[in-house]
């Protein structure tokens, strides 16, 4: 491929859920940071009336003319659905580009690269086309998630929009989108990559439904029944009130909520403590194990290697079913880590920094 000089280049990093995996979509809070690894879309004019759009590490061509009426659009196809919902807030191409994507974010892994995507795709055309609102982070937020979510009726939530458009790390309630950065630096973040894949839309579609049906059927009995305000000698008696199948999802419900709370008072303070971090993160990730059951026997193994080669804490990250885990390490034992979870099979595995949002140059 010859050289190409680019008029514009929009990154948007990858997300890391530290705590409140599948809490997002009960309106209760998560804890989540960005990392620096990138999905980086590359535009030059093209002098036509559609988008070619190069998805150069699938070594696929795609595309989108500005005239798709853009009605039967296959599912996760997001580059379509983004075009779909900024062209209803007032964004509407009328020059082509020819559009190179790429990236080296894991796929279908728990890194959220599908809604990096999303984010750096929107954030592109609004910058060049504009729309009924200025490009913010607010804005690339709820275009994303109405992209992803409200387009396709799927069953996520907003920690992976909210997120990555806001960059950095961040507590956010999702009831009513307060974002809340936390500042300190969390250092020493070890991703390992399982390679296997999972059914994304599937696992959340089954674990949302459960745990609402579990909240829903406490609340039957209970009406003011709210899984942020339960104290924890009551936990006992809501079990109760609901089936055997259903306790699990209730339990996980109650004690992620209590674990992400501890997490965010230890991540406010000047000095983070690793050791507790980490405790609460272990804490965390045997909920989502034994409770949710979203782990692999790979996963635990990687686990399993990240903590016996010291680290102060691991989880599993994403829908599950496969995907990634997260460790937390110091700057000593993060190589023996990353040997020992590639020695139990991992795909790959990585150390990682907190980075910022999107990004955008236009030269």
């Amino acid at each position: 491929m010859s050289k190409i000089d680019f008029e514009i280049i929009s990154k948007a990093p990858a997300r890391i859920c530290l705590f409140g995996d599948h809490q997002d979509y009960l309106n209760l809070p998560v804890i989540a940071c960005t990392i620096n690894r990138y999905i980086e879309i590359k535009a030059s004019p093209n002098n036509s009336n559609f988008f070619k759009i190069y998805k150069t590490d699938l070594n696929q061509i795609d595309i989108i003319e500005f005239r798709d009426p853009l009605i039967k659009i296959q599912g996760e196809d997001y580059l379509r659905l983004a075009l779909k919902v900024v062209k209803r807030y007032g964004c509407n191409p009328n020059k082509g580009y020819d559009i190179y994507i790429s990236g080296d974010i894991p796929i279908n892994a728990g890194l959220s690269s599908s809604s990096a995507l999303t984010i750096a795709w929107i954030q592109f055309l609004i910058s060049i086309f504009k729309a009924s609102e200025p490009l913010s982070s607010s804005f690339l937020s709820r275009l994303a998630y109405e992209a992803e979510v409200i387009e396709q009726d799927s069953s996520g939530g907003k920690m992976d929009q909210y997120a990555i458009s806001n960059g950095r790390t961040i507590y956010l309630n999702p009831s009513n989108d307060k974002i809340d950065f936390i500042t300190t630096p969390i250092e020493h973040l070890v991703v390992g990559v399982s390679g296997e894949s999972k059914d994304t839309l599937g696992m959340l579609s089954f674990l949302k439904s459960k745990s609402w049906e579990a909240i829903h059927k406490v609340q039957s009995v209970i009406p003011e029944f709210d899984p942020k305000n339960v104290r924890i000698e009551k936990i006992p008696s809501y079990l109760n009130i609901v089936g055997e199948k259903l306790k699990p999802f209730l339990e996980a419900s109650i004690l992620n909520y209590m674990i992400t709370q501890k997490a965010k008072h230890e991540l406010k303070k000047d000095v983070i403590e690793k050791s507790i971090i980490g405790k609460l993160m272990t804490q965390h990730h045997l909920l989502l194990k034994e409770n949710l059951r979203i782990t692999t026997p790979k996963i635990d193994l990687m686990i399993e290697a990240s903590l016996n080669s010291g680290a102060y804490g691991a989880k599993i990250v994403g829908s599950g079913g496969g995907g990634c885990i997260v460790a937390i390490a110091n700057k000593k034992n993060i190589d023996q880590i990353i040997t020992n979870i590639k020695k139990v099979g991992a795909q790959d595995a990585f150390s990682v920094s907190i980075s910022k949002g999107p990004s955008i140059s236009l030269n």
